[in-house]
Parts: C-alpha cells; sequence; structure tokens
C-alpha cells in the first residue's frame, strides 16, 4: 500500500476494543486514501441513527491522521456496506434535485447535512457545467444549495 492503512486501522481497532465492542476492522487502499471497514455483530450500533457513531469514529480517524496522509487523502470507515449504499442515495437525490432545478429554474436546498454528504452532491454535480452548488448556514445546520448559473 502507498498510504499506510495500518496505522489508521490499528487505531480504530484499539477504540473498538476499549469500548468492548464485537467487531473487526479491515484496512484497504482506496482512491480516497484508506478505507477502513469495519464488521461484526456490533456493527448496527454503528450504522443506527443515520450512521452517526461512524460518522464520528471516522472524524476522530482523521483528525489523528491527516497529517501522514497525502494532499487530498483521507480515511474512510464504512459498516455493512452503510457508506456505499448512502453514497448511492445521496448521488441519487444530486441527480434528482438537479433535474428539478433545471426544469423549475428555482433553486433547491437540502436538508441539514454532513460535511461528508455534502461532498458528495458537490462532486455530483460537479461536471454540470449549468449548475452551482455552494454549502449554507453553521455549524451541524449546514444546508446545501443547488441552483443555476447565472
Amino acid at each position: 500500500m502507498n498510504v499506510n492503512c495500518e496505522q489508521p486501522a490499528e487505531f480504530l481497532r484499539s477504540i473498538i476494543a476499549s469500548a468492548s465492542l464485537s467487531l473487526e476492522v479491515a484496512a484497504e487502499e482506496s482512491d480516497e486514501g484508506c478505507r477502513l471497514n469495519i464488521d461484526g455483530s456490533d456493527a448496527d450500533l454503528l450504522i443506527s441513527q443515520g450512521g452517526e457513531l461512524l460518522e464520528a469514529l471516522q472524524h476522530l480517524v482523521n483528525q489523528v491522521f491527516i497529517r501522514e496522509l497525502p494532499r487530498g487523502q483521507r480515511v474512510v470507515c464504512d459498516a455493512e456496506g452503510f457508506r456505499a449504499t448512502r453514497e448511492a442515495e445521496l448521488r441519487a437525490m444530486a441527480k434528482h434535485a438537479a433535474e428539478r432545478v433545471r426544469s423549475t429554474g428555482a433553486p433547491f436546498m437540502f436538508g441539514p447535512m454532513t460535511a461528508n454528504e455534502r461532498r458528495i452532491i458537490h462532486l455530483t454535480l460537479s461536471d454540470d457545467t449549468d449548475l452551482f452548488t455552494e454549502s449554507i448556514g453553521e455549524g451541524q445546520a449546514r444546508k446545501l444549495k443547488v441552483s443555476l448559473k447565472k
């Protein structure tokens, strides 16, 4: 692996062990940097509440290892394919919003989203030259707006 994914994986394993959770972590290099796949009988705890705990673990691991990863790379934590499913949902939502904006001419505002969710929508629509995406608001209430370019 070009990116040392084993250090973030070990760090995550230590957190899981400290919490006495029945989970295993497998590390792999990905286009994003490191992907840590978490599986086990306690995986449901990570993906309940919209993946809030999974998101928190990912944030923590990234804060610890961000300086050791190449620029633009990050650690992505997933459990039972939750992220892949959510990313597919977000991409579909982005395409739907794009079509709605094009047909009505009115901006479309998504509800509050995490930074990672907003990023997926920004990237999904980045090649649509007639559209403009922007994040609006502060903190947990931050939303994403899709509108036609002027």
